[in-house]
């Protein structure tokens, strides 16, 4: 057994043999490897020291032909760089000179903008308050056709009840006039009750017979009345028809309304009356003035004694409405001037767009020389750096420029460099 003392806590322990030889073993081993470290280390610094001074004596051979060709490379890197520089000053103060035309234009078609909504503005302006003025115009016409209208219904009544009074008064005459009817026609009595009155109550009336059958049928008589400036008030298409003129297939008022309807619309006039001794039991008739504007527009059934109230009932209505036809017409001719006028803003429109499209087509144009300007200055741009990319690579080729690439092929430059590294390692 062997006896060893820790240098560190200073205690004895004792240890075999097999395991002191282990010991003494690792500690031999790690003397061994720090010495063969050491050893190591030495030579790989004599090494690189050879080296480093065989390169040192080869660089201060070379030097002078490398400092040659270091002044040729930067002698010619200067005047690259000269061009380079040159050619961007000029591509910039091309583009500057480009951008500060764009930035013109630019500020042109903006003034150009606001001027043209100034002008668009103003004119809506304009349109909104002529529109207002015309709704406040109508808004005025509709309050008098109100009040006219109230003042029609106060007349029309007071006018219906006198026409009730008159109506009642020709009933009590009804014996006697259909007696009378008996010794002349129909006709000759209508005719001679309206010429009695013509020159009072109808002084610009027309009342004659419809002698017009071209379209295979006519009336019997045709009224118009017009007023003093020649305007036509009123127009009634007459048809008379006694007990005589009864047939084995008409017998009633109503057989002669559909022929009597198209007599009036085929000679323009406004009202058909139906002036009528059939029927002489039907109290319908025998009351006063029948509508049967159910069965044709304006038309009416009468007896004879109602002829002449049924021509100024008519030729009344119609005169009241004249009123309200020329302030229609007033009111269409204030929507044509409003059409005419939205004519002219259209027109305005037109031309205003026309003049944009064309000013507008004009910019492009610019815009469009100015973008091909830009792309050739953009191709001389690329051109510039293509050179410069070549002067890169030349420059790369130049450091990258080393002893072999120099010497391969060169058999002369082979042995020289081959004997500088004998006689180095002669000196070692």
């Amino acid at each position: 057994m062997n006896e060893i003392i820790c240098p560190n806590c200073k205690k004895a322990f004792k240890i075999d043999e097999a395991g002191y030889a282990d010991i003494l073993k690792q500690v031999r081993d790690s003397d061994f490897q720090h010495q063969l470290d050491e050893r190591l280390t030495l030579a790989e610094k004599e090494k690189l020291n050879a080296v480093e001074l065989a390169s040192t004596t080869v660089k201060s051979k070379m030097q002078k032909d490398v400092s040659a060709k270091d002044a040729e490379i930067k002698e010619l890197k200067a005047k690259l760089e000269g061009g380079e520089v040159a050619k961007n000053l000029a591509v910039s103060e091309a583009i500057a000179k480009k951008d500060a035309e764009i930035q013109q234009l630019a500020t042109k078609l903006e003034t150009f903008k606001v001027e043209q909504k100034l002008v668009i503005t103003e004119a809506i302006s304009s349109v909104e308050k002529e529109r207002d003025n015309l709704v406040n115009k109508l808004e005025a016409k509709d309050t008098e056709h109100k009040l006219l209208e109230s003042n029609m219904k106060e007349t029309h009544g007071s006018e219906l009840k006198a026409k009730d009074e008159l109506i009642a008064y020709y009933k009590d005459f009804k014996a006697k006039l259909s007696t009378k009817m008996l010794g002349e026609t129909l006709e000759q009595h209508c005719e001679i009750s309206f010429n009695s009155i013509r020159a009072t109550a109808f002084p610009n009336a027309y009342f004659e017979k419809d002698n017009d059958a071209s379209s295979g049928s006519k009336g019997d008589y045709v009224f118009k009345d017009s007023d003093g400036d020649g305007t036509e008030i009123v127009s009634i298409m007459f048809e008379m028809k006694n007990e005589g003129d009864e047939t084995a297939t008409k017998k009633k008022n109503e057989d002669f309304l559909k022929e009597l309807d198209k007599d009036r619309n085929e000679k323009g006039c406004e009202y058909a009356v139906l002036v009528s001794l059939l029927e002489s039991d039907n109290e319908l008739y025998n009351n006063g003035i029948v509508d049967v504007s159910h069965r044709h527009p304006k038309m009416y059934v009468v007896r004879p004694q109602f002829f002449i109230p049924i021509i100024t009932l008519l030729r009344n209505a119609a005169q009241n409405s004249l009123k309200y036809k020329s302030e229609l017409a007033q009111v269409r001719a204030q929507n044509i001037d409003i059409t005419n006028f939205e004519s002219q803003l259209d027109e305005f429109k037109t031309a205003f767009g026309r003049n944009w499209r064309l000013a507008s087509d004009g910019f492009e144009e610019a815009v469009k020389r100015i973008d091909e300007a830009i792309k050739d200055l953009e191709k001389t741009k690329q051109a510039l750096h293509k050179s410069a990319n070549n002067l890169r690579l030349a420059n790369d080729k130049a450091e990258d420029l080393t002893i072999k690439k120099l010497t391969r092929g060169n058999p002369t430059m082979v042995e020289k460099f081959a004997a500088l590294e004998n006689d180095s390692n002669d000196q070692e």
